[in-house]
């Protein structure tokens, strides 16, 4: 198995994140929908770079996010996010995708609210928007006590994201891992990962069956804990892998 490790975000200068990690996942690209010259320029900066995105967020969260009233050049109507699959949704995915393709991101990753409830028009969203792009989506608060539902979509293709430390991964050949800290509550992003976090990481890691997993971190000491723990990978003794079948 591949691993990439990265950050969410650029935490460090570009060229930094470049020449020393594996992948970084676009924060920009939630916030506001891309530029396609500002994404064409990223992959020509970097054109061997793992790169992720997250998903606007018009189409994930609420019309009344507080986040949304920064956004430029988008107002959204109540037809908007939560994972509608309205026309206004689908237009709005059409329109994000089209605008990130420069970038040539692996897996789009669509992070959606705690206050999104287990709803079953989730389900037709994903079969509507699955196959054309690899898809990674991280179900929170409610919407992720919907084991069912949750299961249904991972039968679709897309990837279930979860925290590794937090809860079991579903199986599959590609996994994605975000990292927001540990402690109360889902997030607790000014945590910093102890070297037995990373190294109980790196063992749930390497157990793994498949062909690619990223592991993303995304806290306060995002770079600094993605370079430890891309090193403890390095030390390790490669997985062994029976070549003669």
């Amino acid at each position: 198995m591949q691993v990439f490790v990265g950050t969410c975000g650029f935490p460090k200068a570009r060229r930094v994140i470049f020449n020393t990690l594996d992948a970084a996942e676009l924060q920009e690209t939630f916030y506001n929908l891309p530029d396609p010259e500002r994404m064409s320029s990223l992959r020509r900066e970097a054109p061997d770079f793992h790169f992720t995105a997250k998903v606007f967020q018009g189409i994930t969260h609420p019309p009344g996010s507080p986040t949304l009233k920064r956004t430029r050049g988008f107002r959204p109507t109540e037809r908007h996010g939560l994972l509608k699959p309205t026309r206004e949704n689908m237009e709005l995915w059409e329109q994000f995708t089209a605008a990130v393709a420069p970038l040539r991101p692996e897996v789009l990753v669509i992070q959606t609210p705690p206050s999104l409830k287990p709803e079953p028009y989730i389900y037709d969203f994903f079969t509507a928007v699955a196959g054309k792009w690899k898809l990674a989506w991280e179900p929170r608060g409610e919407t992720y006590n919907d084991p069912k539902l949750i299961g249904k979509v991972a039968e679709l293709g897309v990837i279930i994201a979860v925290d590794p430390l937090r809860r079991d991964p579903p199986p599959g050949e590609i996994y994605y891992f975000r990292l927001h800290g540990l402690g109360r509550g889902e997030v607790n992003y000014r945590y910093k990962y102890t070297a037995s976090d990373l190294a109980r990481l790196a063992s749930l890691v390497r157990g793994l069956e498949g062909e690619f997993a990223y592991v993303m971190f995304n806290n306060v000491y995002m770079y600094q804990d993605a370079a430890e723990f891309k090193s403890l990978l390095s030390q390790l003794a490669p997985l062994s892998h029976d070549v003669d079948g």
